[in-house]
């Protein structure tokens, strides 16, 4: 048996070892820069969490958690769904879901205004203390994602900030084969023209375009470096392909943003640890039939209801989303049942707390007394919104 003895591993033109071995009892202390815990900026990037549902035409966050797809000029309405992940490089790496886009029959072609993107975006926060230093160009981070197509073309994309004077950075995937899952790396570089504020509101947004027309792009001589964002920087000029397939596919998965130069494996987290960071910006409160919410009501008048609610601190003030339709919420107390239509309003609401009115009810309950919600049918859903 060979063995190699050695007291350190050190770079050719390092002057810190990477790795330093003790003497005495064999182990050894390594020098890592890149922390493997807690790296990925991108939350939700396996497409586990779908809150909302599994299937949208909607242009606008319909299914997979902290994934907007938006699309326009369009003859037919796009469709996102969360699919299996069943077979291929996706696959082998891990990954069980995906975010799938099948594009409508755009009868009149590709317009110059048309366009179908996803696009993830991120606080402001959460790059200025990431570790990345952003204004120097020898500091990095490291975009990976994989993409699968029933067409085969090269797609393009591009990161763009927000604060101060935006900035666009544009890219193109490889030429990917149509129905086969492709990995796609891209180091970005830091700018001196880069400004990321400390706060919660929008700081990153990372788009991944299927399609986008010519009015939003521009010939790829200055792809892959920092440009300033202007209404023709959202990506490389892009063959209308995809767009003019009736049905064709995007599919995508694995999305990593990273600091450093080097696509690391996948952070893979618990189930519970992607959903408590997507309720940071949205949250399911009741969903479905026959199921209780909102906790212990109020009657503050004979119709009207007063809900307490409490919830994962949002990113900011949230909104209320829900659901309307025939009797699709009931309220007991007092004896006798309640019904409505559709929740009102907060009466007040904070990014951890809120009551939510409901002063239509059917019947009187009595005033001053208690109350429990029920759902009443199965499209019935209330949740709350503090999205980016």
């Amino acid at each position: 048996m060979s063995e190699i003895k050695v007291n350190s591993i050190k770079g050719v033109s390092a002057s810190v070892a990477a790795l330093s071995i003790n003497n005495t009892d064999g182990t050894c202390t390594a020098n890592i820069t890149n922390n493997l815990s807690n790296r990925r900026l991108t939350i939700n990037g396996d497409m586990r969490i779908a809150q909302r549902g599994v299937s949208s035409t909607v242009s606008n966050y319909g299914t997979v958690d902290r994934f907007r797809v938006d699309y326009g000029g369009h003859d037919e309405a796009v469709t996102q769904e969360q699919v299996a992940v069943t077979s291929g490089g996706a696959y082998d790496s891990g990954f069980r879901h995906c975010l799938k886009l099948t594009n409508g029959n755009q009868t009149s072609g590709a317009g110059a205004s048309d366009y179908a993107q996803i696009t993830a975006k991120l606080e402001a926060q959460d790059i200025r203390n990431s570790g990345w230093n952003y204004t120097s160009t020898s500091s990095f981070i490291t975009l990976s994602f994989w993409i699968k197509s029933s067409v085969a073309q090269v797609f393009s994309g591009s990161l763009r900030t927000t604060d101060g004077t935006a900035q666009s950075f544009k890219f193109d995937t490889p030429s990917v084969s149509a129905n086969t899952w492709t990995k796609v790396t891209k180091t970005i570089l830091g700018n001196s023209n880069l400004q990321f504020d400390n706060n919660s509101d929008l700081g990153l947004t990372v788009y991944f375009f299927p399609f986008i027309g010519t009015t939003y792009t521009s010939s790829n001589g200055n792809t892959e470096t920092w440009i300033t964002g202007a209404t023709d920087t959202y990506a490389n000029d892009l063959t209308s392909t995809w767009w003019t397939t009736n049905d064709a596919t995007f599919e995508i998965t694995g999305v990593q943003l990273e600091v450093g130069s080097v696509a690391t494996d996948f952070e893979h987290r618990s189930y519970s640890q992607e959903l408590a960071l997507c309720q940071r910006y949205y949250e399911v409160l009741v969903s479905g039939t026959g199921k209780t919410w909102g906790g212990l009501a109020a009657m503050y008048g004979a119709s009207e209801v007063h809900h307490q609610c409490q919830w994962v601190e949002k990113r900011a003030t949230p909104t209320l989303d829900y659901v309307s339709g025939t009797n699709y919420y009931k309220y007991y107390g007092n004896g006798a049942d309640g019904q409505t239509n559709n929740l009102n309003q907060f009466l007040y609401v904070s990014t951890k707390s809120g009551g939510i009115i409901v002063d239509n009810l059917g019947t009187n309950l009595l005033a001053g007394g208690a109350a429990f919600s029920l759902t009443n049918n199965a499209s019935a859903f209330v949740a709350i919104s503090a999205e980016l």
